[in-house]
């Protein structure tokens, strides 16, 4: 009996473990907008970082990029001064570097390309040169692989990644080859659909709060929205980067808050500040206090959150 339990519990283990890989689709589904942020940062082809990130990181499923959330198998190298873990590869025990999320590997994939003299010549390519980017990385020594370049080019051209270096988002694609299918298409580039942003609610409206790398393009994709619509409800100007566990609202605030009346003002807030903690239209607070759009309170000022002020 003792050796069925053991059978049957490694078993369901070792379906538990299965189901949690991810395809490839879905690694593509999940990352793909980091890819285009930092194409936008670098001119790096966003086709090229996502094909990295699958083939370095077994679409995200390497003991390395688990545990590591290091998605393109950069080895420590000289300056690095970061988390470090050590794994044979070429060599016994080399050293890798380890971050702290997987938008910091993206980053530091970019910055890793960019201040390297041995990628220079590459930067002077189009960002919509996908085979001259495979070509020169395999060139400049990322890989040992003798195919590298091929590699890199069939998971682009098999995904049709290169349509990521127009900066074509995901409902961008998807309405795009219905109207030309003329019927739903499966890309395999679609909203994703790992939504990890919990929905909380502030004065009746519904709210994520931003974790390190958020951008509202991202949150946007996340949620099934338009950038545009996040900056329009957060009174925030395009190109606006939020902080971690700042309170981004996906639905239209308040004119007034539901529960509070006034807010005694404290050292260093301002009036976006109070619209954003309240949920209240920054354009109504300002109004329902007199007030003239951009200008700002002083510490111990009330300010009226409900009715308007005498």
């Amino acid at each position: 009996m003792k050796t069925t339990g053991i059978f049957i519990f490694v078993f369901m283990f070792s379906i538990v473990c299965s189901a949690q890989r991810m395809t490839r689709q879905e690694y593509i589904q999940r990352y793909q907008l980091l890819a285009i942020e930092e194409m936008n940062r670098s001119g790096i082809p966003a086709s090229i970082t996502m094909a990295q990130g699958c083939l370095e990181s077994g679409n995200g499923n390497s003991e390395l990029s688990v545990k590591s959330n290091n998605h393109f198998g950069i080895k420590c190298k000289t300056g690095w001064k970061g988390p470090k873990v050590y794994y044979d590869d070429d060599h016994k025990n080399e050293c890798f570097r380890k971050y702290t999320s997987v938008e910091e590997s993206y980053i530091d994939h970019t910055n890793f390309l960019m201040e390297n003299p041995r990628y220079a010549s590459l930067f002077r390519l189009k960002h919509t040169d996908y085979k001259g980017w495979a070509k020169g990385l395999k060139k400049a020594g990322y890989a040992t692989a003798h195919d590298y370049d091929k590699r890199l080019i069939r998971i682009i051209e098999e995904n049709k990644l290169h349509r990521l270096d127009l900066k074509m988002t995901f409902s961008e694609i998807s309405s795009f080859e219905q109207r030309s299918m003329g019927r739903n298409t499966n890309s395999g580039l679609t909203i994703n659909a790992y939504n990890s942003h919990e929905i909380v609610k502030v004065n009746r409206v519904k709210a994520v709060v931003t974790r390190k790398g958020d951008t509202f393009e991202m949150l946007a994709q996340e949620l099934g929205l338009n950038d545009w619509e996040l900056y329009k409800y957060n009174d925030r100007r395009p190109g606006y980067r939020p902080i971690p566990n700042e309170v981004v609202y996906i639905q239209s605030k308040k004119n007034k808050s539901k529960t509070e009346t006034v807010h005694r003002v404290q050292e260093g807030e301002s009036m976006h500040y109070i619209s954003q903690r309240y949920g209240i239209k920054l354009k109504s607070l300002y109004r329902k206090n007199r007030m003239t759009p951009g200008e700002q309170p002083t510490v111990g000022d009330t300010i009226y959150l409900k009715k308007r002020k005498k």
